[in-house]
């Protein structure tokens, strides 16, 4: 019988969500200990033998009887004879039972003959490693529910046990759904998506310490997502079903689910994420996991990883370190689910900045960018821009304390230079990056903004937005800015008054971005309104992304720039030549960050990458003109 719980939106306390489970802690087995890193103990580990298992010299020198030698001094030097007074040793050895001293070589003065002479009196047990004193025998070594670091193993060894307990890694069955879904990219049609999602689930249950068996993606058919579901459970101690969890005619999972064990909750108010189910079957869970790629991340990371960490009697909490940082942009609330915003970070000024990124639930991109995640509860309006907020990080704060901040205009040149210097960047468009500038939160802002009435590009708009400071154009590149339209030009398009004219669909760029700028220069030079283009309203932040919408036919023509086209493939009407230049304080020219950049610019290696994508020039690039 199926059962539903009332949603609960206190996502942080999952136990809550799996106390239905009871012990679900694997068996243990038994493997040696140099073989056991990244294990967890399943029991106690006692030692064995002691550490050091005798009374043994800790430096090279001479043991000795420490109160023989009580009456050495610089005035009245102790001469010593081999054999009888003492021994020499070598680090490691062990002290004859007579001894319970070490003088260091360096502190003897050989006399010959095999006498030596000291200067200082030892002490008892000086330079001594005493039986036991690193480990006792009997001793505990290691609790039981440890992760087993490298130090650990070596512990472990020394204490006598060549093997240990440790629990059995969980096996995680992975089980993807879709008519849609390939595994080889040979065979990508219209209609067709690459299965990445288990590939993701594997990484991430390995990462927890388990083992993923993945099994053949099931058509969108009810019988065989039962069929290998009930496989999987007489295979594995828990199962992930991808995709099929929503309300679609196609989505099986949680009948599947129902019909096979208990449903005990379908859906959460928490985006990406909201058709999560959480289930159990022959006494395993089972938990059915969103299709598109952040809520598949998302929803593991809040529900399938804390079940693993379980199962290895591991304690999920403190798993990921979280920091105070402020937003750069407003990032506003549904209101009717909870929501994980990933952000970009760095630090600028003295303080740790946040921008958001792209917060769709396919953008897979932007978690590899994401370095951190922002939580917005539902019953939150969000949050202003300018605030200071709470992230969770994603990746170590010592890596992102070295990200240089570039937030403004997109260009493919961002991408390259973010392959050699570590970058946190956000397409905002050139007015954005202006704005981000003035508050002081980026370090870099990309601008290609044309001054109508010079024909000027960026000095007008930073002597306007600057009057008081001093600030500097790194001059970039010269590109085209023009009509990017499918090859072969088939609506025969030649100026932008084409596109309202022969009634075509347009992909536009975002609000303050340069190319958008432009575009309403030209569409008012020649006489039309924005209300006369189709898909005016729909803005895209890059303009790769614009160029897919011409590629993938969601557009007949897009506004962006040459190497764009090039990349894609697509054919490109030039419209005019523009300057993509970088905005920076000039007192941040000191920065270690904007030198690396800088030097990076002007490097070789970065004009011939720039040559590669076609479109650009670069006869100023690198050069600085102060305003």
């Amino acid at each position: 019988m199926r059962k539903t719980y009332i949603q609960n939106n206190d996502l942080s306390r999952f136990a809550d969500y799996i106390g239905f489970l009871g012990d679900i802690t694997t068996d243990s087995e038994t493997v040696r200990t140099e073989d056991a890193l990244g294990r967890v103990t399943a029991d106690t580990v006692y030692a064995k033998v002691c550490d050091p298992m005798f009374n043994a010299a800790a430096m090279d020198g001479i043991a000795v009887c420490a109160e023989r030698t009580a009456t050495a001094s610089e005035k009245t030097p102790l001469v010593m004879e081999e054999g009888r007074d003492f021994v020499y040793v070598n680090t490691g050895n062990k002290l004859p039972l007579r001894f319970d001293a070490v003088i260091m070589i360096e502190d003897v003065t050989d006399l010959g003959d095999g006498k030596v002479s000291v200067v200082a009196p030892a002490y008892e047990w000086q330079h001594v490693r005493v039986k036991g004193e690193s480990i006792v025998a009997g001793e505990m070594v290691l609790p039981s529910g440890r992760k087993i670091r490298p130090v650990d193993v070596g512990a472990v060894f020394a204490s006598g046990n060549a093997e240990i307990s440790v629990r059995k890694k969980p096996v995680v069955g992975v089980i993807a759904t879709g008519d849609e879904m390939v595994d080889d990219a040979s065979l990508l049609a219209d209609g067709k998506l690459m299965e990445s999602n288990s590939r993701m689930f594997k990484a991430l249950i390995e990462e927890c310490g388990g083992v993923c068996k993945r099994y053949p993606t099931v058509k969108d058919d009810k019988a065989a997502l039962k069929d290998a579901l009930t496989v999987a459970l007489g295979e594995t101690d828990m199962v992930i079903v991808n995709a099929g969890s929503s309300a679609g005619t196609k989505d099986y999972a949680v009948e599947v689910m129902g019909e096979t064990g208990e449903v005990f909750l379908h859906g959460f108010a928490v985006k990406p994420g909201k058709p999560t189910i959480l289930a159990s079957a022959a006494g395993k869970p089972v938990i059915g996991i969103p299709g598109y790629p952040v809520s598949a991340y998302l929803v593991f990371e809040l529900f399938a990883r804390p079940v693993i960490l379980k199962m290895l009697t591991l304690d999920c909490d403190g798993d990921s370190a979280s920091v105070k940082a402020v937003l750069t942009r407003n990032v506003v609330s549904s209101l009717k689910n909870a929501e994980y915003v990933r952000m970009s970070l760095g630090r600028v000024g003295g303080k740790l900045v946040a921008t958001p990124l792209e917060r769709g639930a396919a953008q897979i991109m932007s978690l590899v960018k994401a370095d951190g995640l922002l939580y917005v509860d539902r019953y939150s309006e969000g949050f202003e821009g300018g605030s200071e907020v709470e992230i969770s990080l994603r990746k170590p704060l010592s890596q992102i304390e070295k990200n240089l901040v570039i937030i403004g205009s997109h260009d493919l040149v961002i991408d390259v230079i973010g392959e050699h210097i570590s970058v946190s960047s956000a397409h905002v468009g050139s007015m954005g990056g202006i704005f981000a500038m003035q508050k002081g939160e980026c370090h870099i802002a990309p601008v290609h903004l044309l001054d109508p009435a010079s024909g000027e590009y960026n000095v007008s708009y930073v002597k306007k937005y600057f009057p008081d400071e001093k600030m500097v154009l790194v001059k970039g590149v010269g590109r085209t800015q023009g009509l990017m339209v499918p090859k072969g030009n088939p609506h025969g398009v030649t100026c932008v008054a084409d596109i309202a004219e022969k009634g075509l669909r347009f992909a536009n760029r975002q609000r303050g971005a340069g190319t958008r700028l432009l575009f309403d220069y030209m569409l008012e030079k020649c006489g039309h309104k924005p209300a006369q283009i189709h898909g005016y309203e729909k803005e895209y932040s890059t303009h790769l992304a614009v160029g897919m919408a011409v590629e993938g036919g969601a557009a007949d023509v897009g506004m962006g720039v040459g190497s764009a086209a090039n990349c894609l493939g697509l054919d490109f009407v030039s419209l005019y030549d523009e300057e993509y230049d970088f905005l920076i304080r000039k007192e941040d020219l000191k920065d270690c960050r904007i030198r690396a950049f800088l030097e990076f610019i002007r490097s070789d290696a970065f004009k011939d990458k720039l040559l590669a994508f076609g479109d650009y020039t670069a006869k100023r690039l690198g050069e600085i003109v102060e305003i």
